[in-house]
């Protein structure tokens, strides 16, 4: 099934093209002030706010939300992650990214972006792409299955430049698992811009 999305249309001649992804709980309409605000500076971008498929989520009690995968702990990170919601996620996510690329918009012209569980998703589907984005922009996100998503690395995601900014007082992905993820991409050649 296809992911429904908030888009706002570029003004003028469509050269570049935004996929912002939301986070837990939330959907593109969520992210659309914030759209608007950037589209009046930048007439030749497309935005496109995917909404992610309702779904039970372990962390808030097995409730049913906007979610891109099941979250079962914020503590840990790094273990029992839901690898197989990840990966439902990416593909259509993926769709999306193939539409805007079959549609005349180069891969280097499409920046994928994210905030909290949508900066992982950020993350995990563009350093496993086969295309060479224009950038990978990473809010209050983490790097999901670090160990596993660290043998994975495409040669196209190399290149990429990742901008990643984080709270310090973030209460819900801790500021440490911004610092991590910012080490761990640098240790393996990313270029990454790192704000706290």
């Amino acid at each position: 099934m296809t992911l429904s999305s908030v888009v706002l249309k570029a003004r003028g001649a469509h050269t570049a093209s935004v996929i912002f992804i939301h986070g837990l709980g939330d959907s593109g309409n969520g992210w659309a002030p914030v759209a608007q605000m950037l589209a009046r500076t930048q007439p030749h971008v497309k935005f496109i706010l995917p909404n992610a498929p309702e779904q039970p989520v372990t962390l808030n009690g097995g409730f049913r939300m906007p979610s891109w995968y099941d979250i079962k702990s914020l503590d840990r990170i790094a273990s029992n992650e839901d690898e197989p919601g990840m990966n439902a996620s990416m593909m259509k996510i993926n769709e999306l990214i193939k539409a805007e690329i079959d549609a005349g918009i180069p891969a280097n012209r499409i920046v994928l972006g994210g905030f909290s569980q949508g900066g992982a998703m950020t993350l995990f589907t563009g350093l496993q792409s086969e295309y060479r984005f224009g950038g990978l922009v990473v809010l209050s996100g983490y790097l999901p299955i670090r160990d596993r998503i660290l043998k994975r690395l495409t040669d196209a995601s190399k290149s990429v430049p990742i901008f990643q900014a984080h709270g310090t007082a973030d209460e819900v992905v801790q500021y440490q698992y911004g610092v991590m993820t910012s080490k761990a991409l640098s240790e393996n050649g990313y270029s990454v811009d790192f704000r706290s």
